[in-house]
């Protein structure tokens, strides 16, 4: 079948209702992934004075990516072992009149051996076995989606643990856990290579995990991304949670606030800012109109440049119903807040999910 994505067009093979099937893969839901993709690729080169050149989508299937990547003046090189993508990339590619490398090569074994300014690394799944080889690939950006979220979120709990070298739990904030686990597996096999990463960019969106991170060759700069790494404390019982940073766990014996004894620790994950407000501002400003996803992608960066810097988000209706009240307007619910004294943002998370410095119990006092 024909799509059309910005300004070009690709043929990809008809796609199964669920999984990946027999056929090269293509992910129509993940087109609002591959626009933003574009208005970071132009917001990275625009404030790098047009330094960075040659991109890698290092999982290319279709190639759509890679092609999307070329028709923005990258060096373009879409690498994939399935004989038949190899092919239907280099076609996708000749369809633009576009030019570009496209290799038949197991994706880790090329990123061992190459570097590139920017590699792409957008796989069915986890994108764990190829992190080690992006990280040792990219000289200035790494961008690592990961779909399996239920394994991320603690949904599967052994699986996310096997996966992710961490501990994931399955709480309210479970879209958020899974970027934080992410990002801190990332950025514990980036530190092996004595390489820094530094998240510009971060969502979880639908059924994935997105990220865009800047990556440094320097030891002190990998030994800054391990101090950005700690755990999270949940409670069940009342929802109240706490972080504390540091590669051991510490978790209080009961909960602060409720008294309950089944305190949940999480991690370790990543405590710092998923993002860059600065750099996710001049990505809004480099969405078109001729995306099919603009009015989306501009309302998600929107809500991501204004989320508060703390560790995990809130949702609103879920507080209501554990508190037994009813819930009200977002605006009047963050105004009470920021009345009580309280720093409050909205969240991309969803649109009752809100972000603050105050507690659990300072919440409910603030707006119940």
């Amino acid at each position: 079948m024909e799509v059309r994505e910005g300004s070009v067009v690709v043929e990809v093979p008809e796609q199964p209702d669920e999984g990946a099937g027999d056929a090269v893969f293509f992910n129509p839901h993940q087109e609002l992934n591959r626009d933003v993709t574009v208005a970071v690729l132009r917001a990275h080169r625009e404030r790098g004075n047009g330094r960075a050149r040659t991109y890698l989508d290092a999982t290319a299937a279709s190639g759509i990516r890679g092609v999307r990547a070329a028709a923005e003046g990258w060096e373009v090189t879409c690498c994939d072992v399935d004989p038949d993508a190899v092919d239907l990339a280099r076609e996708n590619l000749a369809r633009n009149d576009l030019d570009g490398e496209v290799v038949r090569r197991d994706a880790n074994a090329y990123m061992h051996e190459t570097r590139f300014d920017v590699v792409d690394v957008d796989p069915f799944g986890t994108p764990i076995p190829f992190a080690d080889a992006a990280f040792t690939c990219a000289t200035e950006l790494a961008c690592v989606t990961a779909t399996d979220t239920a394994p991320l979120c603690g949904a599967h709990f052994m699986s996310g643990v096997r996966k992710y070298g961490a501990v994931p739990r399955n709480t309210d904030y479970h879209a958020e856990m899974g970027l934080r686990i992410l990002l801190s597996a990332l950025a514990r096999t980036a530190a092996r290579y004595d390489v820094g990463v530094t998240p510009v960019l971060s969502h979880a969106t639908r059924h994935y995990v997105r990220t865009y991170l800047r990556v440094s060759g320097r030891a002190t700069d990998a030994n800054a991304a391990i101090d950005e790494l700690g755990y999270l404390y949940h409670c069940p019982e009342c929802l109240y949670r706490e972080h504390d940073g540091g590669l051991v766990a510490d978790p209080p014996d009961g909960c602060p606030n409720c008294g309950g004894d089944q305190v949940l620790s999480a991690g370790p994950v990543w405590l710092g800012l998923a993002h860059a407000p600065d750099f996710v501002a001049a990505v809004r400003e480099r969405v078109t109109d001729d995306m099919r996803t603009a009015k989306r992608a501009r309302r998600l960066l929107d809500a991501v440049e204004g989320e508060l810097d703390v560790p995990t988000h809130y949702d609103q209706h879920v507080l209501s119903k554990r508190w037994g009240v009813s819930a009200i307007g977002m605006d009047e619910f963050l105004e009470r807040l920021r009345s009580a004294g309280f720093p409050a943002s909205r969240s991309h998370f969803g649109g009752t999910t809100f972000k603050t410095t105050a507690d659990v119990e300072e919440i409910r006092r603030a707006t119940t």
